[in-house]
């Protein structure tokens, strides 16, 4: 995938001054409404968010009229390196410096988490859609920030509860050494044993990690029925590839791919992935209204299909960008207040609450990678095997341990 946005891709803390940000104007010399996007543009979670969730952003604005409240909209992006220090140094200069209303995306959770702390202190509004973690709307929740697209929970409970259903009662975890892996082995060990299944052990491999024979072996050592995969992006699909040189899958171990997305498909190919599992709540070719918003992505993105970050950072733009009009104002109390208030409505969402913990409550899907015998066309990548309502694919707000929800 080629780099889309040369005009702000920064390095880190070194590459200060920030670059000149990609700007939809309307005819206005009022200072801009800025939405701040922190990403992995060089990592391991390039193509599943990167320049495609900027993308997805400037749609956004796109469909809004590219001006609110009489000022122009600007959506700025800049590699955070999946390094909190480098998303902290980052969105401070951006809310103290470039006057950035809102931050929105985030990689890895650690860099989440780290960005959703630096907005609550100082109340501007976070629409976190890259990072998993169920911690964001759980004991860390904060009462300006949203979580849209997916969590750990979701994830967890959607494939993890499927296929302990399906037969597969005991596990061993592959988890990436960092606050997504651990949340996420930590809620799918909750929907194992809740389906009557058993975790006969995990191991934990680094962020980056690119030789997974050890921890393939430990795996396959254990004798479970269903190997976990708690990791993402580029280290789930090494993951994926070398278990399938080994021939796990012949062996009569189920993979389960906790956070796959479509662009993980399109790299290893559908061969590899056919038979996968995944839990999701986008997918490309669903509807007409997802097929015709992926094909205006897709043009922008040398013919790529989007994922459901992707779809994510459109969700969360275009709900901000209608609460600050409903609310009048920028200010973050008074726009969240609109956004929790008014229900979501997009080319993929009808009707779709924010709770009062900020997880956007989607409904979500289960899908299994076919054949590429059974495929139509180029992408065709998947099938339906299952709808998850908003009041099961969601941790229970009473469960979460968020300090906003009333007792």
């Amino acid at each position: 995938m080629q780099t889309i946005s040369r005009r702000l891709i920064l390095g880190g803390l070194a590459a200060a001054p920030l670059a000149r940000p990609g700007i939809i104007r309307a005819q206005s010399t009022s200072k801009p409404v800025r939405l701040g996007l922190l990403s992995d543009m060089s990592g391991p979670y390039r193509d599943v968010g990167g320049p495609g969730n900027r993308v997805a952003a400037e749609l956004a604005v796109q469909d809004f009229g590219g001006a609110v409240l009489g000022r122009p909209i600007e959506v700025m992006q800049a590699d955070e390196q999946n390094k909190p220090d480098v998303a902290v140094a980052l969105a401070r200069e951006w809310l103290d410096e470039q006057g950035v209303d809102a931050l929105a995306d985030g990689s890895a959770s650690s860099t989440g988490l780290a960005t959703q702390q630096i907005s609550r202190e100082k109340k501007r509004i976070y629409l976190a859609t890259g990072p998993a973690s169920s911690d964001l709307t759980g004991k860390f929740c904060s009462p300006y920030s949203m979580q849209f697209a997916y969590d750990t929970y979701a994830l967890a409970h959607g494939t993890g509860s499927a296929l302990t259903k399906a037969g597969g009662k005991t596990w061993f975890f592959i988890t990436a050494d960092y606050a997504f892996g651990y949340a996420l082995e930590r809620d799918t060990i909750e929907a194992v044993k809740a389906a009557g299944g058993k975790v006969l052990g995990a191991v934990r491999a680094p962020l980056g990690t690119a030789d997974f024979s050890s921890y393939l072996v430990q795996a396959q050592s254990s004798g479970a029925e269903v190997i976990g995969f708690a990791n993402a992006g580029t280290d789930l699909q090494n993951c994926i590839k070398q278990a399938s040189e080994f021939g796990l899958g012949k062996s009569g171990a189920k993979l389960a791919t906790l956070l796959m997305q479509i662009s993980d498909v399109n790299s290893l190919g559908q061969a590899i992935c056919q038979g996968l599992i995944y839990t999701d709540s986008f997918y490309w070719d669903q509807t007409d209204q997802t097929r015709a918003w992926s094909k205006r992505w897709s043009a922008r993105m040398n013919g790529m299909v989007p994922g459901l970050l992707h779809a994510g950072n459109y969700c969360a733009a275009l709900h901000w960008l209608k609460a600050i009009k409903a609310a009048g104002t920028t200010k973050a109390e008074e726009v969240v207040a609109k956004m929790k208030a008014t229900p979501i409505n997009d080319f993929y969402n009808t009707n779709v609450q924010v709770r009062e913990d900020g997880r956007v409550m989607h409904q979500m899907y289960l899908w299994q990678v076919k054949p590429p015998s059974e495929a139509k066309g180029k992408y065709d990548f998947c099938t339906h095997l299952g709808t998850i309502a908003p009041a099961e694919a969601w941790r229970p707000l009473k469960d979460g341990g968020c300090p906003l929800v009333k007792a």
